[in-house]
């Protein structure tokens, strides 16, 4: 029989709808119910394309005498990560703050109210299967058997935790005094001592693409001060970007044969990857490869760019215009069972002769790399992009057959934030790579959002299910869209002269009621929910990029566009103060902040205004910005001809210099 969750919208929930665990969805039903029977809440969290989460339903919720435990001495909550960004928020940096780590399925144990005392990760139904981690069955019951016995002790420390989460909304180390540029440098130094300098990217396994720490240093790195100052570190930004972005491009983190990044590798090669494929990995990392083949133009790049978004419109794009959340990990088959592939198979769609070229250059073996599986995650071995390039049939035929298999569960659901970042990277890589059907697709994403996502004048809903808008929005909602509506401000002019104006007022919108919703009156800083908001146990401030740039990031980014394009110090004084937030975190952690920092580094270069004639030659003005390394521009076409007595005009920061007919004599000034 099928419990609550069989009426939710959420994927994730409805997959546990047929569980004997007698869930709930978050909400006062089940708080109610807590608190007249005085039970703890045991808060479980997690998503539709999550490994782990699937393993542990499989082997607990599923069980009828585990879930019988559960039922007895638990109200059990269900929440979406995804859906409800919000509570997830609150319980992961609890656990997090108890543990040292956190993860997905989040399993916490909170008092009736909701405030937690213990929690973790993935627990496992017995010893056989533990990994040295205490079973479910018997946490449940010691937790159970705690709370009767010594709640007063379960009490004091929901306090001390949550004394903690409130002290963590405070900045770390913040003085007062602003961020300087030699942070900057500090902060850049840092990291490329943590880079794993074999095979790219930071730290061991698992490893994660770090694509806003790679923002950071290639936005240090397009600054030029680095060459002024230290000409060996310039080289070492040069090799960490490059090695980075190589190495995941080779790697089956990469899907060298459809295309899109799955979420993370569970070696430090990038080679064997957990298979989901996550809507902002790939939007972020799409933007990344972007401005970063404008400084390196690498075919490598140019191709993943391409590639990915083929990807994103081939399995992705949804009939709301909108993008969906994710794939998941697994099929009925098993893990990676739509990616894998043996010699054989290989062989049978290619022919002998082109098939083993293939499986030698793609690194498919007769052992295989997967597990004991004696199939293989395709990775490029070759570096010669020709060689690459002499595939590219070879990838099509293969795409054809593997779109036979078994696919992956698609999580539907449309979220504002995760297809806002989209949006800002469609729109960038058209402009960089000509294409003006991607700034289209962009424009289709924000009219979405601004159509069918908006309520109250400038309010957002945070997901859509098909054409039913629901959730309130956070801050990340706010401050991505915003961000993204610029980006594309920034380039729409190129194919849609005046309709620059449009998009900026929208962000404009969107800031103002951040200021109003989110904005703490009284110490710097943002909340992650507004004002309005149902009250939670904490009212969180994030500071920290996790798998997304954290929401104060991105407002950086959209001030800095805002100041340039307004002149109004308001823009000014709100970057400059929270400016002061960021001595003590870049010191403390530079790759939980690279979003912020590369944002910071950008407005220390200075923003520009390109204003071209509406005669004028627009794809000239577009080709020779892309000659140099990635800056923020702003293209404006001025509406009337009169506006502009030449071709081009350049502003920069509040200096506009002579309008020119050359655009190489313009674009000299940047």
């Amino acid at each position: 029989m099928a419990n609550r969750l069989a009426q939710e919208n959420s994927l994730y929930l409805r997959q546990h709808a047929d569980n004997p665990v007698d869930w709930y969805p978050w909400g006062e039903d089940a708080l109610e119910k807590a608190r007249q029977e005085d039970k703890p809440l045991l808060v479980s969290i997690g998503y539709a394309a999550c490994h782990w989460c699937h393993v542990m339903a499989h082997e607990s919720f599923e069980d009828d005498s585990i879930a019988k435990l559960m039922n007895t001495h638990f109200v059990c909550v269900k929440v979406d990560r995804e859906e409800r960004p919000e509570i997830d928020r609150i319980y992961m940096d609890a656990v997090q703050m108890m543990n040292g780590q956190g993860g997905w399925p989040l399993n916490v144990f909170c008092l009736p109210d909701g405030r937690p005392f213990a929690g973790g990760t993935y627990f496992p139904p017995d010893e056989r299967r533990g990994h040295g981690l205490i079973p479910w069955p018997q946490l449940i019951m010691r937790v159970a058997d705690y709370y009767k016995r010594k709640r007063a002790d379960l009490e004091e420390n929901a306090r001390a935790i949550l004394g903690n989460l409130e002290a963590g909304n405070a900045p770390h180390k913040a003085t007062g005094d602003p961020i300087q540029p030699e942070h900057y440098l500090q902060a850049a130094g840092k990291l490329l001592d943590s880079e794993d300098t074999e095979y790219g990217g930071f730290g061991g396994a698992p490893k994660f693409p770090p694509a806003m720490a790679l923002d950071f240093l290639l936005a240090l790195r397009n600054s030029e001060t680095v060459d002024l100052r230290n000409r060996e570190m310039a080289r070492n930004l040069d090799n960490t970007i490059n090695r980075s972005l190589t190495a995941m491009a080779h790697g089956g983190l990469y899907d060298q044969i459809g295309g899109g990044f799955a979420r993370y590798s569970v070696d430090r090669y990038w080679l064997i990857p957990h298979f989901e494929k996550m809507l902002y990995d790939n939007a972020l990392l799409l933007d990344t490869y972007a401005r970063a083949w404008q400084r390196y133009p690498r075919p490598l790049y140019e191709a993943v760019v391409r590639e990915t978004v083929h990807f994103l419109e081939r399995e992705m794009s949804l009939p709301n215009g909108a993008f969906a959340a994710s794939l998941d990990a697994d099929t009925e088959e098993g893990e990676g069972h739509t990616y894998l592939w043996t010699p054989e198979q290989v062989k049978d769609v290619l022919g002998p002769e082109e098939g083993s070229a293939f499986c030698e250059t793609y690194g498919i073996t007769g052992e295989g790399n997967f597990e004991d599986s004696g199939k293989s995650q395709p990775a490029l071995l070759e570096h010669d992009p020709e060689i690459r390039r002499r595939f590219a049939t070879a990838r099509e035929k293969l795409l054809l057959l593997r779109n036979q298999r078994t696919q992956p569960a698609r999580d539907e659901k449309a979220l504002v934030s995760w297809n806002a970042l989209l949006l800002r990277a469609l729109a960038r890589a058209g402009f960089v790579f000509g294409e003006m059907p991607w700034i289209d697709r962009a424009l289709a994403i924000g009219n979405w959002i601004w159509q069918r996502m908006r309520h109250d004048d400038s309010r957002l809903h945070s997901v859509a299910y098909g054409e039913e808008a629901a959730g309130t929005g956070t801050l990340d909602d706010y401050a991505y869209t915003a961000e993204a509506f610029l980006v594309l401000g920034s380039v729409v002019d190129a194919n849609d002269r005046g309709a620059s104006s449009l998009w900026t007022e929208r962000a404009r919108l969107l800031l103002e009621a951040v200021e109003h919703h989110f904005a703490d009156p009284e110490a710097v800083g943002y909340f992650y929910t507004a004002n309005d908001h149902p009250q939670l146990v904490h009212r969180s401030k994030e500071w920290f990029d996790n798998a997304t740039p954290s929401g104060h990031s991105a407002l950086l980014h959209a001030w800095t566009l805002m100041e340039v394009l307004t002149g109004d110090a308001e823009w000014s004084v709100r970057i400059e103060q929270l400016k002061t937030a960021y001595p003590g975190l870049a010191n403390a952690a530079p790759m939980a902040v690279g979003y912020a920092l590369a944002g910071l580094v950008e407005r220390a270069v200075g923003a520009s205004i390109l204003k071209i004639h509406p005669e004028a030659d627009v794809e000239a003005a577009r080709r020779e910005l892309l000659k140099r390394p990635y800056r923020p521009c702003f293209l404006r076409r001025t509406q009337e001809e009169k506006s502009l007595p030449a071709a081009y005009q350049i502003c920069i920061d509040t200096q506009c210099f002579p309008p020119e007919d050359d655009i190489r004599i313009v674009l000299e000034k940047l």
